[in-house]
């Protein structure tokens, strides 16, 4: 799109949770690009935490969309309350970057893209994990052929963050949060899967409750076939210590990526590959701060800068995948990804 406007792109934070305040703190270090004049949380705490970074406090995102300053708002609220705060931005023309998942359904992120692209809005996701630059490595190494027919994904990415949480915590309500780790950690699994593989033809799910009381079960896996060839099986408990780990294979070489810690505090990348006819490697990757350089993103592609990489079709097809392993988890079945 053709910017009009120049400097930093001065957005809303809407919530100011765990996740909000550390996408906050890393904007800190972005403010050539993008500035927060405002935010949004509810919880008193919230005008404390805003007064402290320095911007102004609202306790609804109405008043901040009333804000002649805010171009743009981000979503760090729970899954629920993505579908009226994203038509309240783009009904007062605000662009707009949200938190994972995008909506629960398909039907819901079709309505998402599909309004942000009719009044020529950026639609920013929150899948870092693309811009990681081991994964950004990757996905060009396949993109060019250099990976030959890909044929197989093996992912994991689990952790025991919520075991610390008070039980009445948003995310670990399982109407908000099902399906285990599926909407904390999976769906940027599933995500890296669209980008390789494409569009999902279905999917079949095992969900457990193994080492918690966790309503939505703490420990998920699930194997999924995609429509042109090729499968993936991803992983993500609520239990256990730290893994991130993502593997792809193709005919003519493979790539595993692991990360030393998350993403919150990223502490660097261990990759492994082999292509055909060469021995294995192994190298490091040095830190990099993944969350930042996605709303970089976003904040470019706003001022026309560049092209947001992640399309709609992706978020879509992401989002209709997660649609069907819910329905799995709860049917035991293969369920047809629609």
């Amino acid at each position: 799109m053709t910017a009009t406007n120049k400097g930093p792109v001065r957005v809303a934070m809407i919530g100011l949770g765990w996740w909000g305040r550390k996408m906050t703190a890393v904007l800190q270090k972005a403010h050539d690009d993008i500035e927060i004049v405002c935010a949004v949380e509810p919880n008193p705490d919230g005008e404390a935490f805003a007064a402290s970074s320095g911007f102004k406090w609202y306790a609804d995102d109405r008043a901040a969309l009333a804000d002649p300053r805010v171009e743009a708002v981000v979503l760090a609220t729970p899954h629920s309350l993505h579908a009226e705060q994203i038509e309240r931005a783009v009904a007062a023309g605000k662009h707009i970057f949200c938190e994972k998942p995008l909506a629960m359904t398909r039907a819901g992120a079709e309505k998402a893209v599909k309004a942000c692209a009719g009044r020529n809005l950026i639609l920013g996701m929150g899948h870092e994990r693309r811009f990681e630059p081991p994964v950004a490595a990757m996905l060009a190494s396949a993109r060019s052929g250099e990976l030959g027919r890909i044929l197989q994904i093996e992912a994991n990415f689990s952790h025991d963050k919520f075991l610390s949480l008070d039980p009445s915590n948003w995310r670990l309500n399982a109407a908000e949060a099902p399906v285990a780790g599926m909407t904390a950690t999976g769906i940027h699994l599933t995500d890296l899967s669209v980008a390789l593989l494409g569009e999902a033809l279905d999917v079949r799910v095992a969900c457990e409750n193994l080492g918690s009381n966790f309503p939505q079960g703490d420990t998920m896996s699930a194997h999924i076939r995609f429509r042109n060839g090729g499968t993936a099986y991803i992983s993500a408990t609520l239990v256990t210590p730290f893994i991130s780990r993502f593997a792809v294979y193709g005919t003519k070489g493979w790539i595993e990526i692991r990360d030393k810690a998350h993403v919150e505090s990223p502490a660097g990348w261990v990759v492994t590959s082999a292509m055909t006819g060469t021995p294995i490697s192994v190298h490091e990757v040095p830190p990099a701060e993944p969350v930042k350089d996605n709303l970089v993103a976003f904040a470019q592609a706003i001022r026309g800068e560049t092209h947001y990489p992640i399309t709609g079709d992706d978020l879509i097809g992401n989002i209709a995948i997660l649609e069907a392993i819910i329905k799995s988890a709860a049917s035991g079945a293969i369920e047809t990804v629609a």
